[in-house]
């Protein structure tokens, strides 16, 4: 684990170079947010339980302004439905 602290861009432009060919993927709201709103996130990808928690970080409570998103899949199971999007530009 690196810790980055300059920084969205530089954290994502760190994890790929580490990451090469592979995937980078970011976890929790408040990650996910600034990555959207630096334009640095390729897609988002959303597992919707059947709970409504009531408490927690909203993921999509504080974005700059519109993001457009493009369904890439859907996998709906009795547990959860899984929704991968890409992040249009």
């Amino acid at each position: 684990m690196t810790y980055v602290i300059d920084g969205i861009e530089s954290a994502m432009a760190q994890a790929k170079a580490a990451a090469g060919d592979k995937d980078v993927q970011v976890r929790g709201a408040y990650t996910a947010q600034r990555a959207l709103e630096a334009g640095v996130l390729d897609e988002v990808q959303i597992h919707q339980i059947p709970v409504l928690l009531g408490d927690g970080r909203r993921l999509f409570d504080v974005l700059p302004s519109q993001i457009e998103l493009e369904i890439i899949r859907v996998i709906d199971t009795p547990e959860a439905t899984h929704i991968r999007y890409s992040v249009r530009r």
